[in-house]
C-alpha cells in the first residue's frame, strides 16, 4: 500500500453521509466566495508530504500540507512551486481557491501545475484524476475541473504537482511608464503591475540576464510589489485594461498580459455571464446532487 493511501481513505469516510460538510485548511482566503452555512460538520484534508522525486520535479502530498512546508521541501533541492501564498496555507486551499498569484504572467495557471489528484465526491468516495507525470495525462481534465471550485464540486484528498527551479535572480522594479510598452520590450517579465500611474516589475533569472532587462526598464529598484486591492476581482481581455482609468474611478491594480484587476469595492454576480452561469450550476448539480459540500459557497 502507498504512502497516503490509508489517510485518503479516512478523509473520504469521513466526509461520507447525508449532513452538509466543509474542509477547512489554513483559513488563509477562508472569506473567498461567501459564508459557509455554520451548520455544517468541518473536517481537514490529510497532511504530510508522501513522495518527491526531484529528478521528475513532481511531488505528491495530502491536500491539508502547509505551502511552507512544500516550498521547504522543495527548496532542498533549489525547487518552487511557483504560487504566490502564505506559508500557513495548504496546497489543497490554495487550489480550490485557485488564485495564480502575480507571477502568472511568466509562470501560467496554478492548475497548470496540479498533475494528478485525488479527491472525496459528495458520498464520500474516492475519485482520482490526471496522471503522476505530464506524459501519463489523458481523458477528462477532472483534478483541474476541481481547481478554483471552491470545494463544491468535491473536497482534495491527496495531490501530485510540478515543480520549477528557484531563480538566481529576482528583483522588482517600479516607477511610471506606459506597462503596455514595458511588456513588448522586456523577455518574460514575471509580473507587470499598474494602478493608472506607477508601474511594478518583476525581473527573474539569470544575475545577467536580469540586469540588462532592469536597464530596458528604466525603472528603479524597490523591495517589492504594492499591496494589492482585496474587495474584489474582475477578468478582462489583457488589452482592454488599457481603458481602466476611464472606466474605474476605485484604487485599483491590474495585472499587466494576464487580464486580471484588484478592485478596492466588490463587483456583482451579474456581471458574469448567463451561459458561464448556468454551465457552472450544471457541473454542481452533477457532481453534488444534494448540495452538501461546502455549502454557502458560490463559485459564480
Amino acid at each position: 500500500m502507498n504512502l497516503g493511501t490509508t489517510e485518503r481513505q479516512e478523509f473520504a469516510a469521513s466526509v461520507a453521509g447525508t449532513d452538509l460538510v466543509t474542509v477547512v485548511g489554513g483559513k488563509t482566503q477562508w472569506g473567498v466566495g461567501g459564508a459557509i452555512d455554520p451548520n455544517a460538520r468541518p473536517i481537514s484534508a490529510p497532511v504530510g508530504i508522501y513522495d518527491y522525486t526531484p529528478s521528475e520535479m513532481t511531488l505528491r502530498c495530502g491536500a491539508g500540507t502547509t505551502i511552507g512546508d512544500i516550498q521547504n521541501k522543495l527548496g532542498e533541492h533549489n525547487q518552487m512551486l511557483p504560487v504566490d501564498a502564505k506559508d500557513e496555507s495548504t496546497i489543497g486551499g490554495v487550489l480550490a481557491v485557485g488564485r495564480s498569484g502575480i507571477r502568472r504572467l511568466r509562470y501560467g495557471a496554478v492548475r497548470d501545475y496540479l498533475l494528478e489528484s485525488w479527491h472525496a465526491d459528495h458520498e464520500g468516495k474516492l475519485v482520482k484524476s490526471g496522471g503522476p507525470t505530464i506524459k501519463n495525462v489523458s481523458g477528462y481534465d477532472l483534478c483541474r475541473l476541481l481547481v478554483g471550485s471552491l470545494g463544491t464540486l468535491g473536497f482534495l484528498a491527496e495531490v501530485t504537482v510540478r515543480s520549477l527551479p528557484i531563480p538566481r535572480c529576482s528583483q522588482w522594479m517600479t516607477g511610471v511608464c506606459d506597462p503596455f510598452e514595458l511588456q513588448s520590450n522586456l523577455y518574460r517579465p514575471s509580473s507587470i503591475l499598474w494602478n493608472g500611474i506607477q508601474v511594478w516589475v518583476l525581473l527573474e533569472g539569470h544575475p545577467a540576464d536580469v540586469a540588462r532587462e532592469a536597464e530596458v526598464t528604466g525603472l528603479s529598484e524597490c523591495s517589492g510589489p504594492p499591496a494589492l486591492p482585496f474587495a474584489g476581482r474582475l477578468s478582462l481581455r489583457p488589452k482592454l485594461l488599457r481603458e481602466l482609468p476611464q472606466l474605474y474611478k476605485q484604487d485599483w491594480v491590474a495585472e499587466i498580459g494576464v487580464g486580471l484587476v484588484h478592485l478596492s469595492l466588490p463587483i456583482n454576480n451579474d456581471q458574469n455571464s448567463l451561459s458561464t452561469m448556468t454551465v457552472m450550476r450544471d457541473i454542481k448539480k452533477r457532481l453534488d446532487p444534494t448540495g452538501r459540500l461546502n455549502p454557502g459557497r458560490e463559485v459564480f
